[in-house]
């Protein structure tokens, strides 16, 4: 059936929509981007008529751009490091380890990933509060705060994700290499976690734009000015105080903020699709 005129047409057109539907509203972001302010407000044209590069010029004058960054990169990498080794360790002992309330732990696990995030934001808010006056470690309004609430998002699918990959590595690596001399924990830093590495770059890559892409819950718990993320910056341009919503500046910023999740895919692009196959076969 699959190579039947019928279904190449429909597969062509299917695809052509879908690729639409996901470009276009990206090239009206960057004709946006390059646009004056004046045309950006007036009637939608597709293309730009008075070629322009102010709006990217102004992005970094209206808002402090930079420090904006550099707090997402902060949070952003922190909260994918400490996930990915968090996840390494419980999925190893997942996959390797028979021990009592194994089966309860995976599933809950996985059961974890069916609530959406926005559902624990006022509860964790509630949480850091009390936390808060109980021992005086500030949650709201701080990075680690931030970082641990991100950790909780990304962690259970990086174990569930990471599950996959040591299940798909024969244990007979193990035995050989502690057979060879090493301990448990000798087998599994020179043997198995190198051949993990497409699992690793994938959870860490997904983890990352998780965690870079999220808004709602940043824009919560970062209270404080000076420590907001980059995607709050971008609601800024909505109510700029000298020249109302400044939407290409908006666009620019938008434009600018999408830039780390594409070099970072084009980086990885190869392992994260590695990573994203390997794990399904057990071997």
């Amino acid at each position: 059936m699959r190579n039947t005129t019928g279904f190449k047409v429909f597969r062509g057109v299917t695809l052509t929509l879908l690729g639409l539907f996901t470009l276009i509203p990206l090239y009206a972001m960057v004709s946006s981007s390059l646009k004056p302010l004046a045309d950006v407000q007036g009637t939608f044209t597709w293309w730009p008529t008075n070629l322009t590069i102010q709006p990217f010029i102004d992005m970094w004058s209206t808002v402090p751009l930079a420090r904006y960054f550099v707090n997402s990169l902060i949070i952003c990498t922190c909260a994918t490091v400490a996930s990915v080794i968090l996840a390494i360790i419980a999925a190893f002992a997942v996959s390797r380890f028979r021990f009592r309330g194994r089966g309860v732990f995976t599933t809950t696990v996985l059961s974890t990933q069916m609530f959406p995030g926005i559902l624990f934001l006022l509860p964790l808010f509630i949480i850091f509060v009390n936390i808060n006056s109980a021992t005086g470690i500030q949650l709201v309004g701080s990075y680690f705060g931030l970082i641990l609430t991100y950790l909780t998002f990304s962690l259970p699918f990086s174990v569930w994700m990471l599950v996959g990959y040591f299940d798909s590595i024969p244990k007979e690596l193990d035995e050989a290499a502690m057979v060879d001399g090493c301990t448990q924990w000798g087998a599994f830093f020179r043997v198995i976690l190198p051949l993990t590495l497409p699992g690793l770059i994938t959870t860490g890559v997904y983890s990352w734009i998780q965690a870079w892409n999220e808004f709602i819950v940043a824009n919560v718990l970062l209270s404080t000015g000076g420590q907001k993320t980059s995607m709050i910056w971008l609601t800024f341009y909505a109510t700029t105080p000298t020249r109302g919503a400044d939407y290409g500046s908006q666009m620019a910023g938008a434009l600018m903020v999408s830039l780390p999740v594409i070099v970072l895919f084009v980086i990885f692009q190869k392992k994260v699709s590695a990573g994203l196959t390997a794990g399904a076969v057990k071997g």
